[in-house]
């Protein structure tokens, strides 16, 4: 059997005697409705977007852990070279995972030029599995602050205070998530700490035990990263969401940005509908992969790894 890495980084098996030629597919030529950009430029910026409280560098790979507050938080990021062999590398992954009490999952990405498939492949070959796919998409900053007209009623802050972590969908959140969610405190320059992105969140009151909207957005250079756009259910559908961007980016106008980028996942149809009448068109897919089971997860070589 043959197994074919397709460009969403589903992994496929053939019979060998059903092969009449093959070659590797180069990734498409980019199709482009905003800005032009490469693979590695976003992986960085969306990383830098949501970083972890905790990092480590193997090689060119960068292990990152926020006791487990989402994938993007606590899953490696193999821009590079890992500067071992591959299944080296993999064991020293979930050694560091298992030390700190965390599945160990590689974030990977397929279909525009510099990606992954070769190392889906792989790791579908060692038997990781793939739980999430979603896609990274970008297009100009302009048009979104002009779809909503002001005042809007957004109100913008630099912290997540009580009432947006009221509306938002991780409820409970810990000191560590949060931190996540702020991505540090302001430097001199306005920045994060560390030379990280500037964080801002929006909130609509309204709601009874919670704002009717909320959304955050991250300027870091050229780029604003939007997430957490989220919307009272019993309040959709009346511009709300349109709103809370129109307002984030605005703000990161202000702040020098004129690119936008944001993640969305394969299943949501409302928002991939929304974000594409914004004028925003899919970059490329991203995919998380846990390692397989084993029966102790302090080793990794153990009895259930592939």
């Amino acid at each position: 059997m043959l197994r074919i890495t397709r460009k969403n980084g589903e992994g496929v098996s053939i019979a060998e005697s059903a092969l009449v030629a093959g070659k590797v597919v180069p990734a498409a030529p980019a199709r482009r409705r905003g800005p032009a950009a490469s693979y590695e430029e976003l992986a960085r910026v969306s990383a830098r977007a949501w970083r972890p409280v905790e990092s480590e560098r193997l090689g060119e790979w960068e292990l990152r852990a926020a006791e487990g507050f989402t994938r993007r938080a606590n899953s490696v990021l193999p821009l590079g070279d890992p500067g071992v062999p591959l299944e080296e590398a993999l064991t020293a992954v979930r050694r560091w995972y298992a030390a700190r009490g965390l599945p160990a999952y590689v974030q990977t990405a397929t279909g525009a030029q510099g990606t992954q498939e070769l190392l889906c492949a792989e790791l579908e070959r060692r038997g990781w599995v793939r739980e999430v796919t979603a896609e990274l998409w970008t297009g100009a900053l302009a048009p979104v602050a002009d779809l909503g007209a002001e005042p809007s009623g957004v109100v913008l802050s630099r912290e997540a205070d009580e009432a947006w972590l009221a509306r938002y969908r991780r409820k409970g959140v810990s000191e560590v998530a949060l931190r996540v969610l702020e991505g540090g405190s302001p430097g001199p320059s306005g920045a994060g700490s560390g030379g990280g992105p500037t964080v801002w969140f929006a909130t609509v009151p309204g709601g009874a035990d919670a704002p009717a909207a909320i959304g955050r957005c991250a300027v870091d250079g050229r780029w604003a990263g939007f997430a957490a756009v989220e919307v009272d259910p019993a309040r959709r559908r009346r511009g709300l969401a349109t709103a809370v961007m129109a307002a984030l980016a605005r703000r990161a106008l202000d702040e020098g940005a004129s690119a936008a980028w944001l993640q969305v996942e394969d299943d949501n149809a409302g928002a991939r509908a929304l974000y594409d009448r914004m004028g925003f068109a899919a970059h490329h897919a991203y995919h998380h992969y846990r390692a397989p089971e084993s029966s102790d997860p302090a080793d990794p070589a153990g009895e259930g790894t592939l």
